[in-house]
């Protein structure tokens, strides 16, 4: 929604008001805990940050256990799963038409065992290996030619396991890509780390990667940051024997002209890939990472093409940094603000920017949508981005052997800094070499889970069977985003008679977002001794938010009271729960 500069701090307040989420973002929304998996190359180098010139060989799992990495999540209580489908390195999980570095050129997609046909695919490798410089289809086009794991595709059989216990599907694909590194930029790389090395001066994670594999070059096909011309191009771009051909000159597939350098094609190429042979995708995740831009080398991304792309291909998917996406919670602790607003300024159009870049103040900034930010001259516009706050289980995102998990006690917290502050929990979970979640993990993810589905199992405030139904305290209690108390002007009170005498320790509020996010300040009260005693206040409230009290109150009587709102509250959540600890 536009600023104009003729609007005033009233009407752009009012305008942040009517700010509603789309679709696929109030679905989103629904789903409080989103497991990351962060697999892939680097699993087998034991990095964080590879260099994109690893070969293909040391991605050589002895399995790939889809269904126990689905089984851990969903004893978490996670409803969404995330796969790093291509992390910055590069590699591939999946069969892509557009690039050598993927699951196909490694030793995991072959079972050779009792394969008659493994001088024939011995042959068509060797083929692929001789031409891959020049061909980024090489290695595609040798997927068919027999001896194939069946779950070669990592992607695919991640999705097909999520879809098979009813989890969500996320993807992501990164922007930057080390593998796609011109092979002169690596070796000015490989000097500078030399030269650091020789001087006896600390290496970055970067420079580490760089140097461990400094004998090697990147492993694509040189599009990123090389400069190359800028054309009219058709998305997708068919390679020689694509078996889209019949589909795409029938239109039974969709095709869409772009202009653009080699490596937004190819990043194109793979969105089209995704979307067309794996969707529905739920979410796609991507970062703003132009990692090499301090060296001299940047790639020029072209966001808004990307997102138009998106769009179009599937319209419900929300984008992380997108417009009318989610977005980043401004750090990787997963702990949300304590007043944290779905409906924000921006200072630039967000469907042609990564939208980090777009918050006044910067994603991190302590305040985002408050009246004071709103009030900010530099805001152009106005979207409903919610916030997504990402965090690992272990200390790095990907598994290392030396590394531990959190425990069920501090994932609770996590669980509780983020969704019970309206925000979306993104909760990492790297599988180890040997294609499992640890067993140190899964416990932990257990524990937590059982800890929070026996403290919300019960609302308290909730009326018992057979008790007289207030209509208003019905609205609140029903577990229905989509019912709702009001008061008659901004402000009110909410009066709720317990079904009998209560112990809580947890408060959570909720709102009917589908009509926007309006509180601004509520309070909490209990009745005891004879009074009104106040047990809770937030400023915030949106989809969730949770206080979790000092001490256990005891009481047959609380009120809610709405004490500031930008327009009118639809107050969709009223829960009293006692907290469960994990064992």
């Amino acid at each position: 929604m536009p600023v104009l500069p003729c609007d005033g701090i009233d009407r752009i307040i009012a305008k942040a008001a009517a700010t509603v989420p789309r679709a696929g973002q109030l679905a989103w929304q629904q789903r409080p805990v989103t497991a990351f998996t962060h697999f892939g190359m680097n699993t087998f180098t034991d990095r964080e940050w590879g260099s994109g010139a690893e070969h293909e060989g040391r991605f050589d799992p002895p399995a790939v256990e889809t269904d126990q990495w689905m089984a851990s999540m969903k004893a978490a209580g996670v409803t969404q799963v995330m796969l790093t489908a291509k992390h910055h390195d590069g590699f591939v999980l999946y069969p892509s038409r557009y690039t050598n570095h993927s699951v196909v050129a490694s030793p995991w997609w072959l079972s050779t065992k009792d394969c008659a046909d493994l001088p024939a695919v011995t042959a068509a490798r060797q083929r692929a290996e001789r031409d891959r410089a020049a061909d980024p289809s090489a290695y595609w086009r040798t997927r068919a030619t027999g001896c194939a794991n069946a779950r070669g595709d990592i992607l695919g059989d991640y999705i097909a396991s999520a879809r098979k216990a009813g989890l969500k599907i996320g993807v992501y694909l990164s922007p930057a890509d080390g593998a796609e590194l011109t092979p002169p930029f690596f070796a000015e790389e490989v000097k500078a780390v030399e030269a650091k090395v020789a001087a006896g001066q600390p290496l970055s994670i970067e420079e580490r990667a760089v140097y461990e594999d400094r004998a090697s070059k990147p492993s694509g096909q040189a599009r990123y940051g090389s400069g190359s011309a800028v054309t009219k191009r058709t998305i997708p771009t068919l390679v020689p024997g694509d078996d889209r051909a019949d589909a795409v000159r029938a239109g039974r597939l969709p095709t869409f002209p772009v202009t653009e350098d080699d490596y937004n094609t190819y990043y194109l190429n793979q969105i089209y890939e995704l979307f067309t042979q794996y969707g529905p995708i739920d979410e796609l995740w991507l970062d703003g990472a132009n990692p090499w831009r301090d060296a001299g080398v940047t790639e020029r991304y072209d966001f808004t093409t990307w997102f138009d792309l998106i769009h179009r291909l599937s319209p419900d998917t929300v984008t992380f940094a997108g417009p009318q996406g989610v977005r980043w919670v401004g750090n990787e602790r997963g702990e949300a603000r304590t007043a944290e607003w779905s409906a924000l300024p921006t200072t630039g159009d967000p469907a042609t920017g990564h939208n980090e870049e777009l918050f006044p103040g910067g994603a991190s900034a302590a305040d985002l949508g408050s009246r004071a930010v709103l009030a900010d001259p530099s805001v152009r516009y106005l979207q409903w981005a919610p916030a997504e706050a990402d965090v690992s289980i272990r200390p790095g995102w990907f598994f290392h052997p030396g590394e531990h998990p959190k425990s069920p006690a501090e994932l609770v917290e996590l669980y509780r800094r983020s969704t019970g502050r309206n925000a979306s929990l993104l909760l990492n979970v790297p599988p180890g070499p040997d294609g499992r979640i640890a067993p140190a993990d899964v416990a932990s993810l257990a524990a937590f889970g059982t800890a929070i589905r026996k403290t919300e199992a019960v609302n308290l405030a909730a009326p018992l069977p057979g008790q007289p139904r207030d209509p208003a305290v019905h609205a609140v209690t029903d577990g229905a985003l989509g019912t709702s108390w009001s008061p008659r002007g901004l402000e009110g009170t909410l009066d709720l008679p317990l079904p009998g005498t209560r112990t809580f320790d947890q408060i959570r509020l909720g709102e009917d977002i589908g009509q926007g996010q309006h509180v601004e300040g509520a309070t909490v009260q209990a009745w005891r001794d004879g009074a009104w005693t106040t047990i809770a206040s937030v400023t915030t409230v949106g989809y969730g938010r949770t206080v979790t009290l000092p001490e256990p109150v005891t009481t047959d009587h609380v009120r809610v009271l709405i004490t500031q709102a930008r327009a009118k509250p639809h107050l969709s959540t009223v829960a009293l729960h006692r907290t469960v600890a994990p064992k």
